[in-house]
């Protein structure tokens, strides 16, 4: 598939609920990787390219790289469970994130800096992980953007 010409690749969107990001493939074109709710692996969908790239759906949002680490990690902390350090970090931002709602306000400066710091970490580990295990979209470099 061939990229829009205009497209910056890589590009990073939240499709629906769950992020996405397009990048570029080794022949030029472009590859759409889309993060499993089942394994938080990626999870190559390039029949979603033109409905991303062209808005043709109603969910299709343009995020930067930092937004991007940040709804990646969500979605892995939200529906993922497991043993281990990522998996220990992602119940400390669980326990931060709800000790807020709990408490009925947003999160303070420190806290969301917090809960961002870990959250970039937690995408590094995973991602790196994830190369280790031989995923094809894996791409811990994203969280230095």
């Amino acid at each position: 598939m061939n990229a829009k010409s205009d497209l910056v690749l890589p590009s990073y969107y939240r499709y629906y609920a769950s992020p996405v990001k397009i990048v570029t493939s080794v022949d030029g074109g472009a590859q759409v990787w889309r993060v499993s709710i089942d394994t938080g692996g990626w999870l190559q969908e390039n029949d979603l390219f033109e409905e991303i790239v062209f808005a043709v759906g109603g969910e299709v949002f343009t995020i930067s790289p930092d937004r991007f680490v940040q709804e990646v990690e969500a979605y892995r902390g939200r529906y993922l469970s497991g043993q281990g350090p990522i998996f220990a970090l992602y119940e400390t931002v669980k326990a931060i994130v709800d000790a807020g709602a709990r408490q009925g306000r947003r999160l303070t400066e420190r806290e969301a800096a917090l809960v961002r710091g870990i959250r970039r970490k937690t995408f590094v580990m995973f991602e790196e992980q994830l190369q280790r295990e031989g995923d094809p979209g894996a791409d811990p470099t994203i969280a230095a953007l």
